[in-house]
């Protein structure tokens, strides 16, 4: 059986509808999963079961994190929220994480997997990191335009095989605080957390880039999803 691996999809409150870029499910597919859609689901019973079917987890690129949920008031800097995304993805990925399922975080996935074990995140780091780099390229999705440092014996640096990385950035919010049980394995030159991954033996990974759209010309970032899919097809023997 191929590993089945769930997409949490952004929400457009005023069409009243789920969307994803083509480019996450096609990222899995690639790696040699099954990528799936995954549905606001409120309640214990209907979060239970996607997590019975999934073998992995995608947190993907959106907006921005309600502060409320690391004990915040927002800030001018915050931006356009969705109040029902993040209440069902950040319970998601509570209970994705205390299962051991493997998890990939991309962009905000980054932040709601931080957010979700614990850590915080800056809410604009334009204002609150100063003399930091331009985190929002305007260049094509698929072009590199900073690069990250990577730490030596992560399981990011097992991934690359490389101690630095050029990569794409569309953000302006960022961990600030890693969550306990995880360690920073990149940064760009400016200090900004870039990835994070657990300290544990369980595939728990973020990045802060977006990998989904520069593996097309670049290989070497599919691995990232080549490695969420054989963490899942381990999970998916023992579930």
């Amino acid at each position: 059986m191929l590993p089945v691996i769930g997409i949490i999809p952004a929400w457009n409150e005023e069409k009243g509808q789920f969307f994803v870029s083509r480019y996450y499910t096609a990222a899995v597919e690639a790696a040699g999963g099954v990528p799936v859609l995954l549905s606001y689901i409120a309640g214990e019973p209907g979060l239970l079961a996607q997590l019975r079917l999934l073998d992995g987890l995608v947190l993907s690129g959106g907006g921005d994190v309600d502060p409320v949920y690391f004990g915040e008031e927002p800030l001018p800097g915050c931006g356009e929220i969705s109040p029902e995304r993040d209440k069902f993805e950040l319970e998601l990925a509570r209970r994705a994480l205390s299962r051991g399922l493997p998890v990939l975080g991309i962009c905000r996935g980054i932040q709601v997997m931080n957010i979700a074990a614990g850590g915080d995140i800056y809410q604009d780091i334009l204002t609150q990191v100063p003399g930091c780099l331009k985190h929002q390229q305007k260049a094509p999705r698929w072009s590199p335009t900073h690069e990250v440092i990577i730490e030596e014996n992560t399981r990011l640096a097992g991934i690359f095989k490389a101690g630095a990385l050029r990569v794409n950035s569309f953000h302006h919010q960022a961990v600030r605080r890693p969550a306990p049980g995880f360690v920073v394995s990149a940064r760009s030159r400016d200090g900004i957390i870039e990835a994070l991954e657990s300290s544990g033996r369980g595939f728990a990974l973020g990045v802060q880039w977006h990998p989904e759209t520069m593996w097309e010309r670049d290989e070497r970032f599919l691995n990232l999803f080549k490695a969420l899919v054989d963490a899942g097809r381990e999970y998916g023997k023992n579930k």
